[in-house]
């Protein structure tokens, strides 16, 4: 079986084991069911997800000029503090933003390689959670809008993480904690305007199990710029990566916008 098409991020879906489909052109494929088999992709090209155009992709999926014009890859999708939205202040399209920052969002502990934290809108729960490869998560704030949420997570990872280390988390190196004793320590430094939006303290925290037969022993990431054909046979999926037997690991997101072949020998 082959397949072609643009490569957009795994849709997910909560289980035991979480399910993953990946969407070639009209196909959409249950990527689960193809562990223990052999995928061979090759590099074909490259399509911008908001313009089309055959530029190389920049960042997030995206060409350069689409990059830093469209309100999808503006700052404060990375830094949710800098959102502005609240206060009737256009950043690149103030409908866009009302839509997206005025909307509750979560503030979390996330335990993906060591314990991070995180902000993610809450209609994206556990989404988020499973696209960072997070073994388990609990919430700790439920803000009202974006802005809130930001300057929440600002003042705690002065005190946890706030990124997640890739190669840990798909070798699995990840340490026992209670993130409810964890959340419980962090409360104290939090901005006293978002301290009424706190979760109750019997808030559970959720757990998730991934798809995976063998973890990595020493992580070697695939980038089809330099290796734009490679053959490995799939052991799990993570996060969003596929990972394969010789500890070769393909990131799905980051190469969104790269137009591949998937064929399944």
């Amino acid at each position: 079986m082959s397949f072609t098409g643009v490569l957009i991020k795994m849709r997910t879906q909560i289980g035991s084991p979480i399910q993953y489909q990946l969407r070639m052109g009209e196909d959409v494929l249950n990527m689960n069911e193809f562990i223990g088999k052999k995928l061979k992709i090759e590099l074909k090209g490259y399509q911008c997800l908001h313009c089309g155009s055959e530029k190389k992709i920049f960042r997030m999926g995206h060409c350069y000029d689409c990059f830093y014009a469209i309100p999808q890859t503006a700052d404060w999708i990375i830094r949710p503090e800098l959102s502005t939205a609240h206060l009737g202040i256009e950043d690149r399209d103030i409908d866009y933003e009302r839509k997206v920052q005025l909307k509750p969002h979560i503030v979390y502990l996330a335990l993906s390689s060591d314990v991070k934290v995180g902000v993610t809108r809450k209609e994206q729960v556990p989404t988020r959670w499973i696209d960072q490869g997070a073994n388990e998560a609990l919430e700790i704030i439920e803000a009202p809008n974006r802005y809130l949420a930001g300057i929440a997570e600002v003042a705690l990872k002065g005190h946890v993480a706030d990124k997640t280390n890739w190669r840990k988390m798909l070798k699995n190196d990840v340490p026992e904690v209670d993130l409810a004793t964890v959340k419980a320590g962090l409360i104290e430094f939090l901005p006293p305007e978002v301290r009424e939006y706190i979760t109750p303290d019997d808030t559970k925290s959720l757990k998730l199990n991934f798809p995976i037969e063998i973890y990595p022993e020493k992580v070697k990431s695939l980038g089809l710029a330099k290796t734009p054909s490679y053959t490995g046979e799939l052991s799990g999926i993570k996060g969003q990566y596929l990972i394969f037997t010789d500890d070769t690991v393909f990131n799905v997101r980051s190469n969104e916008g790269t137009v591949i072949s998937l064929e399944i020998i």
